[in-house]
C-alpha cells in the first residue's frame, strides 16, 4: 500500500521497494546500536558509562584547544579570512579569530564567522546549518594529530557564527539538496584556506546519476586534493566531505546497461607549486540503453585555488559525444537524455598547489 502511494503521484518515486528496504536497514542498524548501548550499561553500570563518555569529550576538547594554540603561534592574533566563489554565483566567506590566553592556554578558542557569505539562493545550493557545523567539526578534527574519536567535544572551543537567511543558514522554503554534497566542499576549502594549511581540493563531489523506469544509479567521482606546506596533493581521491567510494567496474557493467570505456588520472590538472596539487580523473561511460542523466557538480568555472604562491587546479569539464558525432558541453548542473552508444566524459578538477615553484 505504501509503495502504491509513492508511485501514484505526479512525481512518482522510482523503485520504492528498494528505497524502503534501505530505510528499514538503517532502522535495524539504529536498533542494534541501542541494544549494544544497553548491554554496555548492564555490564559496567550507568555512572561508569556516562563518566567515560564525558572523558572522551573532554579529551577531544583539549586536543582541539592545543591545535588552536599552535595556529595562534603561527598567525598571532590576526583574523584569518578566505572567500570561495561557487559556480552557482554564491560566495562562502569565513573569518577565523584565534584566542590563546597566555596564562590559560587550556582555554584557547576560535571564532568561526561566516558573515559576508551570500544570502540564501533561489537554487538548491543552500546548506542547512547542521551541514556548516559538520564541515567546521571535520576540519578541526583533521588538524588534531591524535587518534581521538570524532565527537561533540571537538566543538566546545569553537564559536560558530552563521547569519540567518544566508547560504549556510537558510530558512524555509529554501531548497537544500546540493548543500550537503556541494556547498559543504566550498565551506571546507574556505576553512583550510583561511588557516593557510591546505590549498583547495577539487571542491565538488561530481554527483552523477542516470536511470530510467528499470534502472537507477548514483555515484560521486573523485578528483585531486590540495597541496599543503609539506606535502603534495593526491591524485584521484575522494576529498573531504564525500565519505563515499565508486562501484567496481565489473559490478557496474553487470548491473547496468553501460560500458565503462575508461577511468584514468587527468594529467596536469593539479596546480603547480613547490608542492603540486593532486590530479583529477577522466571517467568515460558509454550507454547501451536510453537513460536520463543528471549532473550536480561545481568547479567548472571557479577553479580550485592555490596557496602561498601555488597555482590553481584545473576546472572540471563534462561533455556528451553523440553517436552521430555531435558533441555537447554540459554545465556544472545539467540534465540530458542519453541514447544507445552516446558517451559522457566527466573530467574532474585538480587540487591547488602550495608555495611558489622553485
Amino acid at each position: 500500500a505504501l509503495c502504491d502511494r509513492l508511485t501514484n503521484t505526479a512525481y512518482p518515486a522510482r523503485n520504492p521497494g528498494q528505497n524502503l528496504a534501505d530505510l528499514q536497514a538503517q532502522v535495524a542498524a539504529n536498533n542494534r546500536g541501542t541494544q549494544e548501548l544497553h548491554r554496555m550499561v548492564e555490564q559496567f553500570g550507568l555512572p561508569t558509562v556516562k563518566a567515560y563518555m564525558q572523558h572522551v569529550q573532554n579529551n577531544a576538547e583539549q586536543a582541539v584547544r592545543r591545535v588552536i594554540d599552535q595556529l595562534y603561534e603561527q598567525h598571532e592574533d590576526r583574523p584569518l579570512t578566505c572567500e570561495v566563489p561557487m559556480d552557482c554565483g554564491a560566495t562562502v566567506k569565513v573569518t577565523i579569530t584565534l584566542t590563546s590566553p597566555v596564562l590559560a592556554p587550556s582555554q584557547s578558542t576560535a571564532k568561526i564567522d561566516f558573515t559576508g557569505t551570500s544570502a540564501q539562493q533561489p537554487n538548491n545550493f543552500n546548506a542547512p546549518l547542521a551541514v556548516c557545523k559538520a564541515a567546521v567539526l571535520y576540519v578541526f578534527r583533521t588538524l588534531v594529530d591524535a587518534p581521538i574519536p570524532l565527537n561533540a567535544g571537538c566543538l566546545k572551543p569553537l564559536e560558530i557564527v552563521v547569519p540567518k537567511e544566508c547560504l549556510l543558514n537558510p530558512v524555509y522554503p529554501a531548497a537544500v539538496v546540493a548543500g550537503n554534497v556541494e556547498t559543504s566542499q566550498a565551506v571546507t576549502d574556505a576553512l583550510y584556506g583561511a588557516l593557510g594549511v591546505l590549498a583547495a581540493s577539487q571542491g565538488t563531489m561530481n554527483n552523477f546519476t542516470f536511470g530510467n523506469n528499470q534502472y537507477q544509479y548514483y555515484e560521486t567521482i573523485c578528483g585531486g586534493s590540495g597541496a599543503g606546506p609539506t606535502f603534495h596533493g593526491t591524485d584521484a581521491v575522494q576529498t573531504h566531505m564525500t565519505n563515499s567510494r565508486l562501484t567496481d567496474p565489473e559490478i557496474l557493467e553487470m548491473r547496468f546497461p553501460v560500458l565503462l570505456e575508461s577511468f584514468s588520472i587527468r594529467p596536469d590538472s593539479g596546480g603547480a607549486g613547490h608542492y603540486q596539487g593532486g590530479n583529477g580523473v577522466i571517467r568515460k561511460i558509454r550507454f547501451q540503453s536510453a537513460m536520463t542523466v543528471s549532473l550536480l557538480s561545481g568547479r567548472r568555472h571557479a577553479v580550485p585555488f592555490g596557496l602561498k604562491g601555488g597555482c590553481s587546479g584545473a576546472a572540471g569539464h563534462t561533455q556528451v559525444s553523440r553517436k552521430n558525432g555531435e558533441v555537447e558541453i554540459l554545465g556544472a548542473t545539467a540534465r540530458v537524455e542519453m541514447q544507445p552508444n552516446d558517451v559522457i566524459t566527466i573530467s574532474t578538477p585538480g587540487g591547488g598547489g602550495y608555495g611558489e615553484r622553485v
